[in-house]
């Protein structure tokens, strides 16, 4: 249900800013991370949906890292530096390191889900305090970018800059993930949403 009506909702001009489908990916991007900070709250009290969970970090790792921040590693990211914004020093730099963070936790999240579902302490432990840590830095990842480095970008790619940007990202989110097309990670993000 949720899939069907997240598509007609995040229907729109993708092309009218070189940031406008950068910044539709990180609203359900953020759905996601909610979703997965009330599982944590949940699991306080009783065991972790570890099948709903292992589906969020499928979704992180596919169409976060893979789709999304492969989107802005290399299409925007190289147009900034063509366009006079540094990648050494400066927000995209700080993007990137932020992109190897988060990297780092969901291969954590990774590591430690089957210890947890076979019921091992410290891999559930591991496994939320590696999904704490990401949802903590996605959320504040996606408020610099929407709120400094996406603003920058707006100002700077203009015209035949931004119409060849947004061709590019057209071609990348036509690409499949693990055998996943972007419309079936949305999927996934849907049945994640139904059941939170």
């Amino acid at each position: 249900m949720f899939g069907a009506i997240y598509v007609l909702a995040m229907a729109g001009d993708d092309n009218a800013t070189p940031t406008a489908l950068l910044r539709r990916e990180h609203e359900l991007i953020l759905e996601i991370a909610g979703a997965v900070s009330r599982m944590l709250a949940d699991g306080d009290n009783e065991p972790l949906d570890y099948d709903a969970l292992g589906s969020c970090i499928t979704f992180f790792r596919l169409y976060a890292d893979a789709c999304h921040h492969g989107k802005e590693e290399d299409l925007l990211f190289p147009a900034l530096a063509a366009n006079g914004l540094p990648e050494q020093g400066g927000p995209v730099a700080v993007m990137l390191e932020e992109h190897e963070q988060g990297r780092t936790l969901v291969r954590a999240m990774v590591a430690s889900l089957a210890g947890a579902q076979a019921g091992e302490a410290s891999a559930d432990v591991n496994l939320r305090n590696a999904a704490a840590g990401f949802v903590e830095l996605i959320t504040a990842h996606i408020a610099k970018e929407d709120n400094i480095l996406f603003e920058m970008a707006d100002n700077l790619l203009a015209g035949q800059a931004c119409e060849d940007l947004c061709a590019a990202y057209g071609k990348l989110s036509e690409e499949r993930f693990e055998g996943h097309s972007k419309q079936d990670l949305v999927s996934i993000a849907g049945k994640i949403l139904d059941r939170s």
